[in-house]
């Protein structure tokens, strides 16, 4: 392993790239280390002379026995004839270039910070944060292009870098980590004409990854519905396009008086079943691409739902965490000045989801109410203070225990007594452990995004309400260790080691990768059921398949939310005239009635339930074949 050559500012230097491998965690990604790596940007751009310059300098030093006896060497070398001299100069370049060509790899899997690219046909040496290569990348704050006059390192060069610096400035400020950007995962299709989908939106959307990977898992369900009938093709690729997308920006003052802009985003996916219905997510890895994969698991979702809605996603890059209350109703403010002209109860309702909660919901209404001059109905979420149900929260979280109990009461199984690892420490999650203890089971974890937390001897409602507290006060579950000392909590880890029966990730899209998924089968888990939107990544699907783990999608368990939501609107069945138990007993019916339509439609086209895949083809191919009899009726529109 090479190891750094001190000099001028070295230390400095290495402590900073301590710090950035510490905070950041860069992977390498190596694709195929040729001959030569290009580590400026080419001949004849900059200065011809720094070719010429050695990669490595240093203060001089004494030199070891061994390189006394190859300067004794070269002393010789110099009084041989010109033909030796000559041949013993070409040995000498030749293993310049050897060692030139070793520091270099060397180079390359010592700094994490740096991935190897092919550019042009070369390959060449980029920089993790800022994906720059070159001396231009590499310039240093004094002026000078190279490292002769300095005589820095290459290094060195590129910690000093002003566009390095300023790229992990704002890496940190977003507090995300920084991931080198990996191929998408195209899986194979049995069907020409569905792989030509994928195709078609790839070309469409080549840097839009998750939400070509919601198309992939879509189109895979489908393959046999497309099969039977070649006119779903043309369905379903205008179902793929989304019927409108907003973008715009939302300017907001912090209580500092300085002024920030994020991007707000709003994607109307598809409105052929009714007025549109779906999340607002606050969180700084908000894009395009996941709200439109957002936007279209919303549609399937909606659409398999008791109630025919149409499907739409939004949000913002804003992270409302370490905000204060001000903070985040001007942002709110800000935001639905931009968005509220295509609200409403007949257009688009937004509902709560990541990083929005009871608080941010009461801003982006009160702001819609007076921007549109009346009280139009109200947003889906929680509206305990002023309106509505107060079980709105717990619809979605405890749908998806229903729907585990379901397909467990289908194999003559029961939650009680059953070991459940859960993701996530939201409102999803929370109720989801509020009702498993309910059913007898036993939760054992929960997870942040520093780590997970694990109590064996499983949490109760008291456990919860600490829970609750720690969250509240945006504390590290870390804490809850002091008050229960058998607890553990682990940093940089995720809860699926821990043996299981049942799984129940509710944090983020793909949280299980392919490593996950194999952990999870080794600790005997036999049930998923995604409390997110696409928890698994194509690779962890693959895994949980072959090792015949039952998959509820999110499409139809997480219909609890959606149905929660209907009832709220639904002025003849004002909630706040219904019990707990009413309440349940509704969702239940309609989580019931969600699941056995999943059912009936694999089982058409011939998936078993006992077939792990059942409910993930039966529900997309229920909720397509719903939308697309719509969308057929309704035209070319």
């Amino acid at each position: 392993m090479l190891r750094p050559i001190s000099g001028v500012g070295m230390n400095s230097t290495m402590d900073d790239m301590n710090l950035i491998q510490q905070a950041q965690r860069h992977h390498l990604v190596a694709r195929e280390l040729g001959e030569e790596i290009d580590l400026e940007i080419g001949p004849g751009d900059d200065d011809p002379s720094f070719a010429n310059t050695p990669l490595i300098v240093g203060p001089p030093q004494e030199p070891s026995s061994e390189e006394h006896d190859e300067t004794k060497q070269m002393v010789m070398v110099s009084q041989l004839p010109s033909d030796d001299q000559d041949m013993s100069k070409m040995q000498q370049v030749k293993r310049k270039k050897k060692v030139v060509k070793r520091w270099r790899e060397e180079w390359a899997d010592t700094y994490k910070w740096a991935y190897v690219d092919v550019k042009e046909g070369t390959a060449r040496i980029f920089c993790s944060v800022c994906r720059e290569y070159g001396r231009k990348h590499r310039r240093n704050p004094y002026g000078n292009e190279g490292s002769r006059n300095m005589q820095m390192s290459a290094l060195e060069e590129h910690n000093n870098s002003l566009l390095h610096k300023e790229a992990l400035r704002l890496q940190m400020a977003s507090k995300d980590k920084i991931i080198v950007d990996k191929p998408i995962y195209v899986k194979a299709l049995m069907s020409k004409t569905a792989g030509s989908i994928v195709e078609a939106a790839l070309k469409r959307d080549p840097y839009e990854v998750e939400f070509i990977q919601s198309i992939q898992e879509a189109v895979h369900a489908l393959e046999r519905v497309i099969a039977k009938n070649s006119h779903y093709v043309n369905i379903m690729e205008r179902l793929l396009e989304p019927e409108r997308i907003f973008i715009f920006r939302v300017p907001w003052v912090d209580d500092r008086g300085e002024t920030h802009v994020n991007r707000g985003f709003r994607v109307q996916f598809n409105q052929a079943l009714g007025p549109c219905r779906g999340g607002i997510r606050f969180h700084p890895s908000m894009t395009l691409s996941i709200a439109k994969f957002l936007g279209f698991e919303q549609t399937l979702k909606n659409a398999l739902s008791p109630y025919k809605l149409g499907g739409a996603a939004g949000g913002s890059d804003f992270d409302p965490k370490g905000k204060s209350d001000n903070e985040i109703m001007r942002f709110c403010q800000s935001f639905m000045n931009e968005i509220y002209r295509y609200l409403g109860p007949d257009k688009d309702l937004p509902s709560e989801e990541m990083g929005v909660g009871t608080r941010e919901m009461g801003y982006l209404f009160g702001q819609y109410r007076r921007l549109a001059g009346h009280f139009q109905g109200s947003f889906t979420g929680p509206r305990i203070f002023w309106s509505g149900s107060s079980l709105r929260t717990e619809a979605t979280g405890y749908g998806l225990v229903f729907f585990a109990q379901l397909m467990l009461a289908d194999v003559n199984k029961e939650l009680k007594g059953l070991r459940c690892v859960v993701s996530g420490s939201g409102k999803i999650a929370m109720h989801v452990l509020e009702k498993l203890i309910a059913y007898g089971a036993l939760p054992i974890t929960v997870s942040d995004s520093k780590g997970y937390l694990v109590d064996e001897d499983g949490f109760d409602y008291m456990k919860i309400t600490l829970l609750r507290d720690i969250k509240a006060q945006q504390r590290s579950l870390r804490d809850y260790s002091k008050t229960y000392a058998r607890s553990k909590y682990y940093d940089e880890a995720k809860p699926w080691n821990e043996r299981c029966d049942v799984a129940f990730p509710c944090a983020s899209q793909n949280e299980i990768d392919q490593a996950d998924a194999i952990s999870l089968v080794n600790s005997g888990c036999r049930v998923l059921v995604e409390g997110s939107n696409m928890p698994c990544t194509p690779e962890a699907v693959d895994v949980l398949r072959k090792a015949n783990i039952l998959i509820a999608p999110a499409v139809a368990a997480g219909a609890g939310g959606v149905v929660a939501g209907e009832l709220e609107l639904n002025h003849e069945c004002n909630l706040m005239h219904w019990s707990p138990e009413d309440f349940e007993s509704k969702l239940q019916e309609a989580i019931k009635q969600t699941y056995q339509r999943a059912l009936k439609a694999a089982a058409d086209f011939g998936y078993q339930k006992e077939c792990p895949e059942a409910l993930v083809h039966g529900a997309v191919i229920s909720a397509f074949l719903t939308i697309a009899q719509a969308m057929t009726d309704q035209g070319c529109v």
